[in-house]
């Protein structure tokens, strides 16, 4: 067991982001395989166990916790998420350090809190369920198929609209292009992909806004 305490001392003096969690217990496998997923699917990320949301230090309560996080990757990832531990003892307390790298090749699920599979990805502090664009966008990307754009008439109206206004839902861009639910999403994950659109997920909804650096039609 380590004892360098200026490396999570460090940690928790950043707060929860996008690449670091506090839990203060592991209770629930299901519920912790939607972090681990989360991470593996977003940036990577480290959790700290045995820490408060306010960075208290509590310390491990058991070595249950670890064997939860074990079923938690193994069997409540699909597919299992890769991760590392280490431990570390500060004033006579354990802190769990779990480390999840990105997987580059596989998208991992958890069970939702209805238990139903999804895939989550990390959004700031909070694991959300992937967007069904987002999800086009990934499997393009994996098949390395290449974006087709063809500026028709959603096209066109949808870059007209974001040239004059910040942002647009997919269900807005259905509505402003008359277009079904697959169309819409297959053309928002094209301008994704080639760079034009990007997506912003949070836990209120997704929006869709024009790059900067995006030529205006």
């Amino acid at each position: 067991m380590k004892t360098q305490e200026h490396h999570i001392q460090n940690l928790i003096q950043e707060g929860e982001h996008q690449m670091l969690d506090f839990k203060f217990e592991i209770s629930d496998s299901r519920r912790i395989a939607r972090s681990l997923a989360a991470f593996a699917n977003t940036d990577g990320g480290r959790l700290l166990v045995g820490v408060k949301d306010n960075g208290a230090i509590a310390g491990v309560r058991s070595d249950e916790e670890i064997h939860m996080i074990q079923a938690a990757a193994e069997m409540y990832c699909q597919p299992p998420v890769h991760y590392s531990t280490e431990e570390w003892e500060i004033n006579g307390k354990t802190v769990l350090e779990v480390i999840i790298p990105k997987d580059k090749t596989d998208k991992h699920k958890a069970p939702d809190s209805q238990g139903n599979y999804k895939i989550f990805v990390r959004v700031k502090d909070e694991n959300l369920v992937a967007d069904s664009v987002l999800l086009k966008v990934w499997k393009s990307d994996k098949f390395a198929r290449p974006a087709k754009i063809k500026f028709t008439e959603p096209e066109t109206a949808l870059l007209h609209y974001l040239s004059e206004n910040e942002e647009i839902t997919l269900q807005d861009f259905m509505q402003l292009a008359h277009i079904g639910k697959r169309k819409a999403e297959a053309i928002l994950a094209g301008f994704i992909l080639v760079g034009t659109i990007r997506i912003i997920q949070t836990s209120q909804g997704t929006v869709f806004r024009l790059n900067e650096e995006a030529s205006m039609v």
